[in-house]
């Protein structure tokens, strides 16, 4: 992890980080197997379980580096071509879109959030 994690918010953004990140490597894998005969695409979720970790309270314990809310990676249900490949590049494509727009809106939060610990530090 790039940066140091000391409160829920930023634990909640980091792992939220690794968790875009993730996904983003799986959409990669799949766009890259777009080809390969019997390759089954996956998809990644992680917000169910971040929202259950927000939700029971456990980035309030713990301090110092995200906490692991176990992404999953699941086969996706995409019907099976001829050569047994099931990659959808235009469902992998948007994901990779949407997946980039999650990752700039958490980089830019996490930007705002030291922008306002530097404030408060130095008053300016």
């Amino acid at each position: 992890m790039p940066f140091a994690v000391s409160d829920a918010v930023s634990q909640v953004l980091a792992t939220a980080l690794d968790g875009v990140s993730l996904r983003q490597r799986v959409i990669a894998d799949n766009i890259a197997n777009v080809d390969t005969p019997g390759f089954r695409a996956t998809s990644v979720d992680f917000e169910t379980q971040l929202r259950a970790a927000i939700d029971d309270g456990a980035f309030t314990a713990r301090e110092g580096a995200p906490v692991d809310t176990g992404a999953t990676t699941t086969p996706t249900d995409t019907p099976v071509g001829a050569n047994g490949n099931n990659v959808d590049l235009r469902k992998e494509t948007m994901g990779a879109i949407q997946s980039q727009f999650q990752y700039q809106m958490l980089t830019r939060a996490v930007s705002d959030r030291f922008n306002l610990v530097k404030t408060a530090a130095t008053g300016q």
